[in-house]
């Protein structure tokens, strides 16, 4: 028995509140099949899918899906179905879902799926729910089947960033590798070991070697880094060092005897006689 989406509070959003501004640079292009006449009107709604979905950091040549563009151009499946498709690719799994959370994940998804930024950290839970319930597959099922998708998008338009007013559009956020998922990668490609290690076994190849020297760099990087330094701090410090500190009297007490020079022969072509400092 599959858990039901839990509810959560909406929160005002651009998309939520009704706008009269002029369209401007930031107003989306709708792509709409039903307006397509021609071959390149549909190579326009398959590259603005690839701009939503990918993200266009990775619109290349080894991530597009032929098996659903020809589906597309002939009609057989419609604009919701392609982006149903690009969601449950291998490039989407690779490139956003394994490499993500599922929280970032569903603001990820959310963002280039429903047009929207997540509403908050509770819709977030709800959904990571579904996906760890019925997993990525069926996380884009209830997205693209859901009321939100229909009633924005229906069957024949290309998703989009619904009223942006600032900042970059979503689609051109790319997914960052954590930094747990890059020590993971690290681990995984050196297999645990060190430079030391595979230098002093005798076993590995100079390919293996070269493999395991980011490891040692990595550590000898880590330790030069110094400590960084409190600027207010150090100088709040030194401020109550130096005022209780008592200076020691160096000075001579004005009755004090001064020495005196006696005049002393010098054996030279001339004779000289310092002057006396009493006189």
């Amino acid at each position: 028995m599959s858990i039901p989406l839990l509810n959560y509070p909406l929160t005002t959003q651009n998309q939520r509140v009704e706008g009269y501004e002029v369209p401007n640079e930031d107003t989306p292009t709708i792509y709409r099949l039903t307006a397509a006449t021609s071959d390149t009107d549909i190579d326009a709604i398959i590259w603005a899918a690839y701009r939503q979905i990918f993200s266009e950091h990775l619109i290349i040549q080894s991530n597009r899906q032929k098996f659903l563009e020809s589906q597309l151009r002939n009609q057989s499946i419609n604009v919701r179905d392609f982006i149903r498709g690009l969601g449950k690719s291998e490039v989407y799994r690779t490139q956003v879902a394994d490499i993500n959370t599922n929280y970032r994940l569903v603001d990820i998804t959310l963002k280039r799926f429903l047009g929207r930024a997540a509403y908050n950290k509770d819709e977030e839970i709800a959904w990571s729910i579904v996906i760890g319930t019925k997993g990525l597959h069926g996380f884009i099922d209830a997205l693209v089947d859901g009321e939100e998708y229909l009633q924005n998008f229906g069957d024949d338009i290309v998703p989009f960033q619904r009223r942006r007013y600032k900042d970059r559009p979503f689609n051109l956020v790319n997914p960052r590798y954590g930094s747990y998922w890059r020590d993971r990668m690290m681990l995984q490609s050196i297999g645990g070991r060190s430079f030391y290690t595979a230098r002093t076994t005798g076993r590995a190849s100079k390919q293996e070697v070269r493999r395991v020297i980011p490891a040692t760099f990595m550590d000898m990087a880590g330790k030069v880094i110094t400590n960084e330094r409190n600027y207010q701090r150090t100088v709040a410090t030194v401020t109550s060092q130096i005022k209780d500190m008592q200076i020691p009297d160096t000075s001579r007490p004005s009755d004090t005897p001064q020495p005196t020079i006696k005049p002393v022969a010098v054996a030279l072509p001339y004779r000289y006689i310092p002057k006396n400092p009493t006189n």
